[in-house]
């Protein structure tokens, strides 16, 4: 369940339904090495805000009968002016009790600390405290949490797509990894080291915050203003649950 994260935004791959692959994508393909009649559903839709994922994904992903349920959920909030980090929680803990009570695993994934990144960076401070409540929730409903805030690797800019605000594929590899690991899987997933970049002079690095600026920040600004969004006309890449199979990388 989840926003364009978990649908796998920033890591294209033509193969994988909805044309996206994604860390979910990558944690399910190792859980399907390891368990027999394996199947997965992912329901995640880009551009969705919490409200909208629990009213949307929530009773469809129930009526699955899942031994495993992960969220990701109120990113898009957290960057929308005014949002309140503690409403947000005090939603969520609702949906989490009830996923806890269907038998479920839940794993609930936390926010990256984006101390760095432009446009996100200025909304770090609810991010943390949106973790923090993340924490008391998981630790009431007994779930597991998907420490993104603590993967260091994450700011490094290469493990980010070009739009900057979703991962790339060697961040959503970097993700899967510590997924698996905060399951208590096994896992044949190995890290893999970013390609150095060359220096580069400042009049370059401004010239690519212009083209950043034109080409992904304009049009994220205009879709809030028109409220629109991203997910418009878009669905469920995998709603009905069945077995992966996908690259080994």
């Amino acid at each position: 369940m989840g926003d364009s994260f978990t649908e796998g935004i920033g890591d294209p791959e033509p193969s994988s339904p909805g044309g996206h692959r994604g860390w979910a994508d990558r944690v399910a393909e190792q859980l399907g090495q390891k368990t027999e009649d394996f199947k997965y559903a992912n329901l995640a839709i880009r551009g969705r805000l919490l409200g909208q994922i629990l009213s949307e994904q929530l009773e469809p992903a129930l009526a699955l009968k899942p031994d495993l349920i992960s969220i990701s959920a109120g990113g898009n909030d957290l960057i929308r002016p005014g949002s309140d980090p503690d409403a947000l929680a005090d939603q969520l803990d609702q949906a989490v009790g009830t996923m806890a009570a269907s038998g479920a695993t839940v794993l609930l994934l936390n926010g990256p600390d984006i101390r760095d990144t432009p446009v996100l960076g200025m909304v770090r401070g609810r991010v943390a405290i949106y973790n923090e409540n993340l924490r008391t929730i998981a630790a009431r409903h007994d779930a597991i949490v998907g420490d993104m805030w603590s993967l260091r690797q994450l700011s490094d800019t290469r493990m980010w797509d070009a739009d900057r605000l979703h991962f790339s594929p060697l961040g959503h590899h970097t993700i899967a990894m510590m997924v698996l690991e905060a399951l208590n899987v096994e896992h044949t997933l190995l890290p893999q080291e970013p390609i150095a970049l060359p220096p580069r002079r400042w009049q370059e690095a401004r010239t690519e915050d212009l083209v950043w600026a034109r080409e992904f920040l304009f049009p994220w600004v205009l879709r809030r203003l028109r409220h629109q969004s991203s997910g418009d006309g878009i669905s469920a890449k995998r709603p009905l649950p069945g077995p992966v199979f996908g690259p080994e990388k």
